[in-house]
């Protein structure tokens, strides 16, 4: 197995490097990285503090850091280590500069402002968390998206997924025994997104999910022509209201919520469509 030190050096918080990082070892098989992270490193004096921690466990240097003399030093001690630095943002920002015509304005953490998208993001996260697994059905229509499954679908992971997307997000279970929530079938403005999976699968996760929680596993919830039923009911009723569905049985959390957002913004590119076709030459597409 490939070994090698990993250094990510920010002067925000680093998740940018991380999520690099994360992306691109994943094409590497059998690759190992004990990744070091430096956030927050906006001094010489911190710098200096990392670098020393860096010439300890050489490895590969992976950094974002918009202040020249910082990114002067930081490079410097990494040539004088014989070591590689990468600047992940630098292509990006160097393809946006010549095509808005404008420097980068040189501001560490700018993607952390708190603007109005950051409240919105905060907002999303507060309304799913408030109304997972079927709580307060009646503000269902104030959600962006509403999640459908039986159990242990990932219903309430993906929810979050999406609220940190900046989604209102709600989850219903469904359980062919109990009534849906009337205000479920009377909604106009969410989208309605139901998840299924394998039988197997499932059985799979439920059957883990009891003996982490030492159950027993003696159950219909865990047998097989039950957990089937219970897919095969829910498959019919996304299909008796043309509700979109996602099988989820090879797709992590990440991707799900990748093919729900997709959803999202054909819905809304329709909208935008039929409104302009009824109201040509009305500003149709700056309605939302």
């Amino acid at each position: 197995m490939a070994r090698l030190h990993l250094h990510l050096v920010s002067d925000s918080t680093g998740e940018t490097l991380e999520s690099v990082a994360k992306a691109c070892l994943s094409q590497f098989e059998g690759a190992e990285a004990i990744k070091h992270f430096w956030p927050m490193i906006r001094s010489e004096r911190q710098l200096d503090r990392a670098m020393e921690e860096v010439a300890q466990r050489p490895g590969l240097v992976l950094f974002t850091l918009v202040n020249p003399q910082m990114r002067d030093r930081l490079q410097s001690r990494c040539l004088t280590l014989g070591l590689p630095a990468i600047s992940v943002l630098d292509p990006v920002l160097q393809a946006l500069s010549q095509f808005l015509g404008q420097s980068a304005r040189g501001l560490p953490g700018r993607q952390h402002a708190m603007d109005a998208a950051y409240f919105r993001r905060i907002e999303a996260v507060h309304f799913t968390m408030a109304h997972d697994d079927g709580q307060q059905p009646e503000d269902l229509n104030d959600a962006d998206i509403v999640v459908l499954g039986v159990s242990r679908t990932s219903k309430t992971p993906t929810s979050i997924y999406l609220a940190n997307r900046g989604y209102k997000t709600a989850n219903v279970p469904i359980v062919p025994t109990t009534p849906l929530p009337d205000t479920l079938f009377t909604l106009t403005r969410p989208l309605v997104v139901g998840l299924t999976t394998s039988p197997d699968r499932l059985v799979h996760i439920r059957r883990n999910r009891l003996r982490s929680m030492n159950q027993s596993e003696d159950t219909d919830y865990v047998r097989d022509e039950e957990v089937s039923a219970e897919l095969t009911f829910a498959r019919r009723l996304y299909a008796q209201h043309n509700w979109p569905v996602i099988d989820v049985t090879r797709r992590s959390i990440e991707e799900t919520a990748a093919a729900i957002v997709n959803l999202v913004t054909q819905r809304e590119g329709a909208a935008r469509a039929a409104t302009k076709n009824t109201n040509p030459g009305g500003g149709g597409d700056d309605v939302e």
